[in-house]
């Protein structure tokens, strides 16, 4: 795919995430990286619904400029978006948005560790709740670090959520997925509870992945523990 087609997907998920509710004003960054090792990303201070391939940035794994229209310049949380890519040779995007569902878990500090629906059980898996960071220090990916082994999509305490894809539109069906889940579940909750699989069957949806081309990582079967995601 050549560079073009890549700020059009942006764009076009940049758009996508704004209609959907997942972003306003000026929340939310996307990046994607590039073959030659650099990277594009959204402006700052500027809605998704306003951006168009001529606004993204490219940047170098350092968060340098190296080509920008006049007054843009790429969003401080580009450093969550870096150490994903520093640490996981597979991810070519990262997504980061505030899906009203899926960051209502994380504003209430919840963890999404239940199994209660098939395809997310096989796709996604259990989805942490990473420790508080300050926006655009270093303390967010630094939260964000000791997850990215075995997670593709997470939540930030009070903040949103972040997924990394093979590629701009695998990152997006990841938050696409994630947010649904989160509204299915509290929709359960508020019809009296949200009932897991029994850990059986689990298993057998996780070992479903390879047979579906499921990409990126996979946590298994996993419960947070209270301790755990305390701040």
């Amino acid at each position: 795919m050549n560079i073009q087609e890549i700020k059009e997907q942006i764009c076009d998920v940049c758009h996508k995430m704004w209609q959907l509710g997942w972003v306003a004003a000026n929340d939310g960054n996307v990046t994607a990286r590039l073959e030659d090792g650099t990277f594009l990303a959204t402006p700052t201070g500027m809605s998704k619904s306003f951006i168009t391939p001529e606004k993204l940035i490219r940047i170098n794994a350092k968060g340098e400029i190296l080509e920008a229209a006049p007054g843009l310049k790429p969003s401080s949380e580009v450093k969550m978006h870096l150490r994903c890519y520093e640490k996981r040779d597979d991810v070519w995007s990262v997504i980061h948005a505030h899906p009203p569902g899926a960051t209502g878990f994380a504003v209430a500090h919840k963890p999404m560790d239940m199994y209660n629906m098939i395809e997310d059980v096989a796709v996604i898996g259990a989805v942490p709740l990473t420790p508080y960071g300050t926006p655009s220090t270093i303390e967010v990916p630094d939260a964000i670090e000791p997850y990215l082994e075995d997670h593709d999509v997470m939540l930030l305490t009070n903040h949103g959520a972040l997924a990394v894809g093979s590629d701009v539109i695998t990152a997006f069906y990841r938050m696409e997925s994630l947010e649904l889940w989160a509204k299915i579940t509290i929709n359960a909750v508020i019809l009296g509870g949200s009932i897991d699989i029994d850990r059986g069957n689990i298993q057998k949806l996780i070992d479903l992945r390879t047979y579906y081309g499921v990409t990126g990582r996979h946590p298994g079967y996993k419960k947070f523990s209270t301790e755990e995601n305390k701040d």
